[in-house]
């Protein structure tokens, strides 16, 4: 069997989310372009853990165009993100990529004391 001459190439192989908040946006975007002559299939991305789940175009992508590989990492979960994506397509070879960053600890939220009430002091 003749092997695909698609070729998937990423702008970059690290996701990296920098220091965001607990709860904050989870959704990063890793582009990528087919660089070979014949069109690029994504067979299959899966997330290093049930926490990093990646979404990918189910159609064809032409040679030369470049299409979105959408990550959502869950930011409910304070501490430092060290994960990985595998993108496996009708090249032959997988790609990884990894997901870094740290998400804070959840901020504790202030009680607000109860309004006292005025008080007037007669004479």
């Amino acid at each position: 069997m003749a092997k695909s001459k698609a070729k998937m190439s990423f702008e970059s192989l690290t996701v990296d989310y920098g220091t965001i908040e607990y709860g904050s946006e989870p959704l990063r975007i890793a582009k990528f372009t087919n660089t070979g002559t014949e069109p690029l299939v994504i067979n299959n991305a899966r997330g290093s853990c049930g926490c990093t789940v990646p979404k990918w175009p189910t159609e064809p992508i032409a040679p030369g165009q470049s299409a979105n590989l959408e990550i959502r990492y869950d930011t409910n979960r304070p501490g430092r993100i060290s994960k990985s994506v595998t993108v496996s397509t009708n090249e032959g070879e997988d790609h990884v990529l990894q997901v870094v960053g740290e998400v804070l600890p959840k901020k504790e939220e202030t009680p607000v004391p109860p309004a006292q009430p005025n008080i007037i002091k007669g004479n």
